[in-house]
């Protein structure tokens, strides 16, 4: 089955930090990864499922078109950043592994990535939260988002994503 991207770069783009100059090619992967590894953790396998096979049919519409673009495009776009920050200064070639460096400008060290990471993961996590309390009062609008069985991905509703709990 081919994967349907549930946000286009054009998004991205617009409601993100992300620079308009930023190469598509670059960046994809990191909106399916986080698509394929938090979205779908939210959504659960069967709503997930629906939402890409609308998208690839061209029909999603309705509610599903309004969840798509209130709650999961604002999830997967901070998830995505999340994902892209920290390898967004390196190109993996032939050659190696390349750090990129400009003479107008300098690189961040790694505790500057790892903040900006966190401030996205702060930010997806917001998202995400606001989904799983939407679905909770609105699940009888999808009834995909209950009808996970056997080996499917039952969806989480919990947004703590890393760190301490005390």
């Amino acid at each position: 089955m081919a994967t349907a991207l549930f946000v286009k770069m054009e998004d991205i783009k617009r409601n993100s930090a992300i620079s308009g100059s930023v190469d598509t090619d670059k960046f994809i992967q990191f909106v399916k990864i986080a698509q394929e590894v938090h979205i779908l953790n939210f959504l659960g396998t069967d709503l997930y499922d629906k939402i890409s096979a609308d998208i690839i049919a061209g029909s999603l519409s309705g509610d599903y078109l309004n969840l798509t673009n209130d709650y999961i495009q604002p999830m997967l776009i901070h998830w995505a950043l999340v994902e892209y920050l920290p390898f967004a200064a390196y190109t993996i070639a032939n050659g190696g592994v390349y750090k990129h460096s400009s003479e107008s400008s300098i690189s961040v060290d790694k505790d500057e990535v790892d903040f900006l990471v966190e401030k996205e993961r702060k930010v997806a996590d917001h998202y995400t939260d606001r989904f799983i309390k939407y679905m909770c009062y609105n699940d009888t609008l999808f009834p995909e988002y209950n009808s996970n069985t056997n080996d499917d991905t039952n969806p989480s509703k919990d947004t703590q994503t890393g760190g301490w709990v005390l």
